[in-house]
C-alpha cells in the first residue's frame, strides 16, 4: 500500500548550524532552512528528502545540504534544536523560532516513518518483523512493587537492540512512564524494602541511558528531578552507601538571584542546565556512555547560549548588575555574588563562538566591568579574588588588546590603570595560582606586539627573534599606555628589588621570598621586548647589582633566581648588557658561588655551570677576557673543568700565546692536589693518574739512610748535621758554564785512601796513603775528563728527569731503574722491618781515580 508523502516545506526558516569539533560545538554561520525533496542528478528517476541551509549574508553559498536517511538518528531536542549524525560528524539545527523547528522536525519525523514503513512492509526477515510488531505493540508491566523484578528484566532485553531501544523511549514517553515511577520510591522506602529500591535504581539507569532527549529533559524538570534522582541514591553496587542527591538538588541556597530574571523560560533554562551538570557529572558519571555524554553536553551547550545571550541583550538587566559596584552602601555580600555571578558568565562564553563572546565582553566593559575587576582583586575574601583573577584572564585570552584600550581610557581620564591593581595584588596576594595569573597578565598586557603579530614565545628564543621583536612597530596607544607604566608604574612593580639596597640581612619570610622568582620572570620578559626603555631602566636603577645581593642569601632557590637573572642578559648577547655586566662585576660573585658549592652536584652548581658553559660556547669575547684579567686565579682553580681550560685557552690566543701542553698537566702534583675537589662523589669533575703501588711505597718510605753514613773500623758512624745536606751535591748548571774543569764531589767525601778502602781497589805495596799524587799524563787526564763529563751529563739529565712534577708512570719507573743500576757500592737487600732497599752512599771524586793512577805510576818507576 502506497505510503502518504511528507508535507514540504518551502518557506525559509532561520537558523543557525552547528557542528561539533574536538568536543566543542563550532558555529558554522547563520541561513535559511528548507526541508524538501530533491529531484536526483544525473537524469535517475526519482526523489531524495534533504535538509538545506542557505547562507543568510551571502545567497547562493550553502551552509548544509544534508539528505535525511533512516540511519542518521535525527533527533528534536527542547523546542528550537534538532540534531543528527551526518557521516560520522555531529550536526545541530538551532531555530530561531520554535514554530518554525516543529515545521522542519515534522518533515523529517514524516520521512523516517515512511522509510520504517517501507523497510517493514517489504522486508521477510522474522527478526525485522518481530522488531517492527514490538515497536507497535509493545506494552509494559504494570508500575508497582510486585512488579518491579518483571519490568526489569524485560526493559534490560529490550534496550539490548536498537530497535527495541526507540520503541522502549516512545513507550516510556506516550505513558508518562517515569512518572508513575516516582511514586514507587517512597513506598518502598516507607516500608524499608531496599531489595525494591535496588531494582528502581537499576530501571532508572536503563531509562536515562537510553540516549532519548526527550527523556533526559522530562527527567529533571521540576516534577519528576526529585523523584529520578531520589531512586538513583540506592545503587545496587554500593548497597550499603546511599547517596544524598535529593538534599544538594533541592537546597534553596543553591540558586541565589543577584539580579531579578523577568524572563520565566530563561530561569527554567538555568534551573535545567544545573541539574544537567549536576546528573552528568556527579549521578552518572561512573556509569555514563559515549552517547548520553554526548547529548548531555548538547543539551548544556545550547541552553547556556539562550542564557547568555538573553542576558547580553538585556541592557535593564545589565545596568542593575553592574549598578551594584557603583553604589557605596550597597551590601558587601551582594557585591560578592554579583562578581561570582559575572564569573559564571565568563565561564559559559568560553564555549561561544568568538564573536558571540566578543559581543558579551563589549557588553560587560562598556556597563564597567573594570570596576567589578578591581573591586573583586582587592577584596580580602580569596574567593572573591579568584572570580575577578578569572574574569580579566579569560578576556585576556580572548583579545587582550581589548582590555588595553580600556587600560588606555583609564590612562587619559586619569584614573588609575588597571595594572597598578595588578601590580598591588602580585607584591601582596599569598595565593601561588592568583600570583601566576597575575604575573602572566601583566606580561601579555605589556607586550608591544601588534595585533595579528607573533606572539610571545615562553622560555628561551634565538637572539634574531629578540632583536627583530624590539624593531617592531608600536601603535600610540601602546606607546602612550608603555611610556606610562615606565614613568609611574614600573618602580612600583619592582620595589622589593630596589628596598634590597637599604638592607643589610638577605633574609626573608615564606610569603615573601617568592615574590622574586615572579619579578624576575617579567623583568626578563620586559628586557627581551621593550629594548630601549628596559635598558635605562635597569641601568638607572642598579638592578643588576640588587640581584647580587640575592647571591648572598642562604635560600638556594633566591641565588638561582639571580643566576638567572644573569642568564638571561647573556642569552641575549646584547653589547649594552655585556658591557654592563664587565662594569658591575657580575661574574665574580658567580664564580665565588661556584666555587663553594662546586664538590656538591645540586641545581645551584649546575646553573652557574650552565653559565659559564654558555659564555664559552658562544664564544663571547668581552665576557672572557674580563674573566681572566679579573679572576684568573679563580679560573685556574676550576681549570680541570674542561670548560674553565677552554676559557683559559681562548683568553692567551687572543693575547698571541700558543700553548703546546695542556697547562693543566704542566702544574705541580702538589698544585692540582690542593685545586682537584676533595669530595669523591663529584664525578667527572677530577683527573687520576695510575700509579704502581710498589713504586708509591718506595717513594714514600722515609729516606732515614740520607743521614746515615757507612760504620768502617776506622770511621765509626756519626750523626749527620741538622743542615740535612743531601750525599751526592749536584754542580748546578751555571757552575759548571764557569768552571768546566768542575767534578761533583760530595759534602764529607773521605780522603782518597779511604775511599780505596770501601771500595777495596787494590794498591800496591810501596805506596802509602800520605804520599802526594804524580803529575798526570795529558792522554790520561783527558781519558778523566770525558769519563767525568759522560757521568755529569748523566746525573744531570737524571735530576731534570726527577724534577719534572707532571711525570708518568713511565719516567717514575725508569727513575726507579736509574737509582738501582746507579747501586753499585754494594747495594743491600730489603731491611726487616719492610721499608724497602736502603741507598749506598755514593761518593763520585776524583781523588779515587787519582789514588789509582798514583798507584800505577810508582809501579813503573820501580
Amino acid at each position: 500500500m502506497a505510503q502518504p508523502e511528507p508535507d514540504q516545506t518551502t518557506d525559509k526558516k532561520r537558523v543557525k548550524v552547528y557542528e561539533l569539533r574536538n568536543g566543542d560545538w563550532f558555529d558554522r554561520g547563520t541561513g535559511f532552512c528548507i526541508a524538501e525533496f530533491v529531484t536526483i542528478e544525473e537524469g535517475q528517476p526519482g526523489q531524495e528528502p534533504r535538509v538545506s541551509v542557505e547562507a543568510e549574508d551571502s545567497p547562493g553559498r550553502w551552509l548544509l545540504e544534508t539528505k535525511i536517511v533512516k540511519d542518521d538518528g535525527f533527533q528534536k531536542q527542547q523546542d528550537t534544536l534538532i540534531v543528527w549524525t551526518d557521516q560520522g560528524v555531529d550536526m545541530a539545527l538551532s531555530f530561531q523560532e520554535s514554530e518554525c523547528c516543529q515545521q522542519i522536525w515534522k518533515f523529517i519525523d514524516s520521512v523516517q516513518q515512511t522509510f520504517q514503513s517501507v523497510n517493514g512492509a517489504h522486508d521477510d526477515g522474522l527478526s525485522d518483523d518481530l522488531a517492527m510488531d514490538m515497536a507497535t505493540t509493545i506494552q509494559l508491566p504494570p508500575a508497582d512493587l510486585a512488579h518491579l523484578g518483571e519490568l526489569e528484566t524485560q526493559i534490560r532485553i529490550m534496550s539490548s537492540s536498537a530497535n527495541g531501544r526507540d520503541a522502549l523511549a516512545k513507550t516510556i514517553m506516550g505513558d508518562s512512564y517515569i512518572d508513575r515511577l516516582i511514586p514507587l520510591v517512597e513506598m518502598a522506602e516507607d516500608l524499608e524494602s531496599l531489595t525494591d529500591l535496588h531494582k528502581l535504581c537499576n530501571i532508572m539507569k536503563i531509562v536515562l541511558l537510553l540516549n532519548d532527549t526527550g527523556i533526559i529533559e522530562h527527567a529533571v524538570s521540576d516534577e519528576c528531578v526529585l523523584g529520578v534522582v531520589g531512586a538513583l541514591e540506592y545503587d545496587p553496587d554500593f548497597p550499603s552507601h546511599k547517596a544524598n542527591h535529593r538534599q544538594w538538588l533541592n537546597g534553596q541556597g543553591r540558586y541565589k538571584e543577584v539580579v531579578r530574571i523577568q524572563d520565566d523560560q530563561i530561569r527554567r533554562k538555568i534551573h535545567q542546565t544545573y541539574r544537567l551538570q549536576y546528573l552528568k557529572d556527579v549521578v552518572l558519571a561512573r556509569i555514563l556512555d559515549d552517547p548520553t555524554f554526548s547529548v548531555l553536553n548538547s543539551l548544556i551547550f545550547f541552553n547556556q547560549v539562550d542564557i547568555v545571550q538573553h542576558l547580553q541583550s538585556n541592557a535593564g538587566f545589565l545596568t542593575d548588575l553592574f549598578g551594584i559596584f557603583v553604589d557605596p552602601n550597597e551590601e558587601q555580600l551582594r557585591k560578592k555574588e554579583a562578581v561570582l555571578f559575572i564569573q559564571q558568565c565568563c565561564a559559559i562564553a568560553k564555549n561561544l563562538q568568538p564573536p558571540a563572546r566578543q559581543t558579551l565582553y563589549n557588553n560587560f566593559l562598556v556597563h564597567g566591568l573594570h570596576q567589578v575587576i578591581n573591586f573583586g582583586l582587592r577584596n580580602h575574601d580569596v574567593a572573591v579574588r579568584v572570580g575577578a583573577t578569572d574574569v580579566l584572564i579569560s578576556m585576556i585570552d580572548h583579545d587582550p588588546q581589548m582590555i588595553r584600550h580600556a587600560i588606555y581610557r583609564q590612562i587619559q581620564q586619569r584614573e588609575s590603570p588597571l595594572t597598578d591593581t595588578l601590580i598591588d595584588l602580585l607584591l601582596v596576594e599569598t595565593d601561588l595560582g592568583i600570583r601566576s595569573q597575575v604575573s602572566d597578565s601583566l606580561k601579555i598586557l605589556l607586550d608591544p606586539t601588534p595585533p595579528g603579530g607573533p606572539p610571545e614565545a615562553r622560555g628561551e628564543f634565538i637572539v634574531g627573534q629578540a632583536r627583530g621583536r624590539a624593531q617592531q612597530a608600536i601603535e600610540p596607544q601602546q606607546e602612550v599606555f608603555l611610556n606610562h607604566f615606565y614613568e609611574h608604574s614600573a618602580v612600583r612593580l619592582f620595589r622589593p628589588l630596589l628596598d634590597l639596597e637599604t638592607r643589610v640581612e638577605m633574609r626573608f619570610t615564606v610569603l615573601n621570598d617568592g615574590v622574586f622568582s615572579y619579578l624576575n620572570d617579567i623583568l626578563c620578559f620586559y628586557i627581551r621586548v621593550h629594548g630601549q626603555r628596559s635598558k635605562y631602566f635597569v641601568m638607572q636603577n642598579n638592578l643588576a647589582q640588587r640581584f647580587i645581593q640575592l647571591l648572598s642569601c642562604k635560600e638556594k632557590h633566591l641565588q638561582l633566581v639571580a643566576i638567572r637573572f644573569f642568564r638571561q642578559l647573556v642569552i641575549l648577547q646584547d653589547d649594552f648588557y655585556i658591557k654592563h655586566l664587565a662594569e658591575k662585576q657580575i661574574l665574580g660573585p658567580v664564580l665565588d658561588v661556584l666555587l663553594r658549592t662546586m664538590p656538591r652536584d645540586n641545581l645551584l652548581c649546575s646553573a652557574c655551570l650552565d653559565l659559564f658553559v654558555l659564555i664559552s660556547k658562544e664564544n663571547i669575547k668581552d665576557l672572557i677576557k674580563h674573566l681572566v684579567e679579573n679572576y684568573r686565579e679563580k679560573i685556574m682553580a676550576l681549570a680541570y673543568i674542561d670548560t674553565f681550560r677552554e676559557i683559559i685557552t681562548r683568553y692567551d690566543h687572543t693575547q698571541g700565546y700558543t700553548t703546546t701542553a695542556d697547562p693543566y698537566f704542566l702544574e705541580s702534583e702538589d698544585e692540582l692536589a690542593s685545586r682537584r675537589p676533595t669530595n669523591p662523589g663529584a664525578r667527572g669533575m677530577m683527573e687520576h693518574l695510575a700509579v704502581d703501588p710498589t713504586e708509591e711505597e718506595y717513594w714514600n718510605t722515609s729516606d732515614d739512610e740520607e743521614n746515615v753514613v757507612r760504620e768502617t773500623p776506622d770511621h765509626p758512624a756519626t750523626p749527620s748535621s741538622s743542615s740535612g745536606k743531601p750525599l751526592v751535591e749536584y754542580t748546578s748548571d751555571e757552575d759548571l758554564e764557569e768552571n768546566p774543569d768542575a767534578v761533583m764531589t760530595s759534602a764529607n767525601a773521605p780522603p782518597a785512601d779511604e775511599a780505596s778502602k770501601e771500595n777495596k781497589e787494590p794498591t800496591t805495596p810501596g805506596s802509602t796513603s800520605g804520599t802526594s799524587t804524580p803529575p798526570e799524563r795529558v792522554s790520561e787526564k783527558r781519558r778523566r775528563e770525558e769519563d767525568e763529563d759522560d757521568a755529569l751529563d748523566k746525573l744531570v739529565h737524571h735530576k731534570r728527569r726527577n724534577s719534572n712534577a707532571a711525570s708518568s708512570n713511565s719516567s717514575i719507573s725508569s727513575a726507579t731503574a736509574l737509582r738501582k743500576k746507579k747501586n753499585f757500592g754494594g747495594g743491600r737487600d730489603a731491611s726487616p722491618n719492610g721499608h724497602g732497599p736502603k741507598k749506598i752512599a755514593i761518593t763520585i771524586s776524583s781523588s779515587i781515580k787519582n789514588a789509582a793512577v798514583k798507584a800505577g805510576a810508582e809501579e813503573e818507576g820501580k
